[in-house]
């Protein structure tokens, strides 16, 4: 629990304006009404992630906190502090998720709090089945394949590193070989399920769990082996006349850990993104072979998480492309996260007639699909890759078809990792245009899973492809255009803005029509002292992309229009830094 002295309670008391529920409520915001209920069915989470805005009496607004939460009924503690700056803390009992969302929200009306989140557990993205054995049909066949064979002969992804943030690894004898070392990001002991926290070792030690083990209503389930089937298609040891083959086998797979019984929290995976890109983590040595490429085949309901997509933006900047699963709910994935954070590769699944599989999410946040298998025709029309035959605790190697977006993910990750081979100078904003610029039209029904299926050979192409530059037509910003409704009409087709924030309240508006089919790519470039933010509206008013990143950053958002012909937005925003004719001075580059 958060210790509340005598003196800091009666400060809180004065601080604390109580609604009619009881509750508290800051800056003239009134608080929620929490009538927070026993789980049942529901997702459901034991913890929140609390950032203290900077300069804030960190003590007090840490009192307050616990103050709202007692009135809910429930107490707190810190956990730890995460690599974002944020704190952890741990709940008494487990709320439904909504709950838990609620909570936060009520919390985040302090003004000391810049935000307030659930540390939601999220799920491993596959529906698994028995084994069997059969062809990888995923790689070389016309209809629902990856094109696999003729961008062998270009790339096998040598000198990339492949991070998958999963359920850890086993070492089977055909992926071993293409390990380098990772880390386990565990923090909590009972979902760890090998005796520790955080250590060096990611080895997979099971994730079983018996009947309604999680806190809420379901079946005892074995052990998914879940990280090693999607390392194995990422770089399973290729040419060695044993099992399976992998779709960068030059490539070397970074298992990172975050996935144990009953999922993983949000802020273990946000440390793991960190870890794997090359950033820093209190407590956790500096990664010696950061990763060019993401693989995140897990997801949850809900919008993108704060934390979550700070972790994203930072990966990103420091050059690591984040790949991540669509999901499995037959849904639109604009609803289920990481698909819908900003800045990532959303990848739906086809069967083996190129088809949308029956269980893969779709919707605008989709870039790609891959072959994520469709075993409802069959087990051999599922992704065979390694896993291991230990129903609880490991046992020996052995092969197995899966399906699910969590199957289709690791094979654009794999094809990732062969375009920067090929290229290694690529940005993560140039490997998302060029591979989405590269996929083959769909065979079967697919609506609203991307530009197409990915093709490997073309997308290694695409990325040695030398492009040349635009030819920019400038047009100055006129103001007013602080509105969507005033919005400036931007016409040349490249073409380059020049535009300035005038003040700490300025934001510019500017609209284009987008054909069917077209991918909008939007560059913001501030001065080097200013933070501007970058978003991306369609013609009602909902956000559909948007780029945050640091002081002096680029911030670039690429959209394809995968619907009719229409209008939408680009937004400039003030964060901080320079206003004004000179130190508010910003580019737009608008290419479509």
């Amino acid at each position: 629990m958060i210790p509340l002295s005598s003196r800091r309670a009666l400060m809180t008391a004065v601080a604390i304006v109580c609604s009619a529920a009881g509750l508290p409520a800051w800056a003239g915001q009134s608080a929620e009404s929490l009538a927070l209920g026993a789980p049942g069915g529901a997702p459901v989470t034991d913890r929140l992630i609390v950032k203290y805005r900077e300069g804030a009496l960190a003590t007090a607004a840490m009192d307050r906190t616990q103050e709202l939460a007692n009135r809910s009924g429930v107490q707190l503690r810190v956990l730890r502090d995460t690599a974002l700056g944020a704190k952890v803390i741990k709940m008494d009992q487990r709320l439904a998720l909504k709950d838990a969302r609620r909570l936060a929200r009520a919390l985040a009306a302090d003004p000391d709090v810049e935000y307030a989140e659930p540390d939601q557990i999220l799920q491993a993205q596959l529906t698994p089945n028995d084994t069997s054995y059969a062809s990888q049909w995923h790689y070389y066949e016309a209809t629902g394949g990856l094109n696999l064979p003729p961008a062998w002969d270009k790339s096998t992804g040598a000198g990339v590193v492949v991070a998958v943030v999963d359920t850890g690894y086993r070492p089977h004898a055909d992926l071993a070989a293409n390990l380098v070392a990772g880390y386990d990001m565990i923090a909590d002991t009972a979902t760890a399920n090998d005796g520790g926290g955080r250590d060096a070792d990611p080895s997979d030690p099971g994730d079983w769990i018996a009947a309604n083990e999680c806190g809420y209503t379901h079946s005892a389930q074995n052990s998914s082996w879940h990280g090693t089937h999607v390392a194995g298609t990422i770089a399973a040891v290729t040419n060695n006349a044993s099992g399976v083959a992998g779709v960068a086998f030059g490539a070397k797979v970074q298992p990172v850990r975050v996935l144990g019984k009953c999922g993983g929290y949000t802020s273990d995976i946000a440390d793991g993104i960190i870890w794997a890109s090359g950033g820093t983590v209190s407590g956790v040595p500096a990664n010696a072979t950061p990763a060019r490429v993401i693989n995140m085949s897990l997801g949850g309901s809900g919008a993108c998480s704060t934390t979550t997509q700070n972790a994203i933006n930072g990966a990103r900047s420091r050059g690591t492309v984040v790949v991540v699963a669509a999901g499995n709910s037959n849904a639109n994935a604009s609803n289920f996260n990481p698909a819908n954070c900003a800045g990532v590769i959303t990848v739906a699944a086809v069967g083996r007639t190129g088809a949308r599989a029956y269980y893969s999410n779709y919707g605008a946040v989709v870039d790609v699909a891959a072959p994520g298998g469709d075993m409802s025709t069959g087990t051999a029309n599922g992704v065979y890759s390694t896993l291991n035959a230990g129903t609880s605790t490991p046992g020996a190697d052995s092969y197995a078809y899966y399906q699910g977006t969590s199957m289709a993910t690791p094979h654009v990750a794999g094809a990732v990792a062969l375009m920067l081979a090929a290229n290694p100078a690529l940005t993560p904003d140039e490997v998302e245009t060029r591979l989405k610029g590269s996929t083959r039209a769909f065979p079967g029904t697919c609506s609203q899973c991307g530009t197409g299926i990915v093709d490997a050979s073309a997308a290694v192409d695409a990325a040695t492809a030398v492009t040349p530059p635009p030819t920019w037509t400038d047009v100055n910003e006129v103001e007013s255009n602080n509105t969507r409704a005033a919005a400036q009409t931007i016409t040349p087709d490249p073409a380059r803005v020049l535009g300035t924030v005038g003040s700490t309240s300025d934001t510019d508006y500017y609209k284009i029509s987008v054909a069917s089919g077209a991918t909008v790519v939007g560059s913001l470039t501030p001065n080097a002292s200013a933070d501007y933010d970058l978003y991306l509206y369609n013609s009602s008013g909902t956000q559909l992309a948007s780029s945050t990143l640091g002081t002096g950053a680029v911030d670039t958002i690429t959209r394809t229009n995968t619907g009719a012909a229409t209008t939408w937005y680009l937004r400039v925003r003030y964060y901080s830094g320079g206003t004004g004719a000179t130190n508010g001075a910003y580019t737009l580059t608008i290419d479509r």
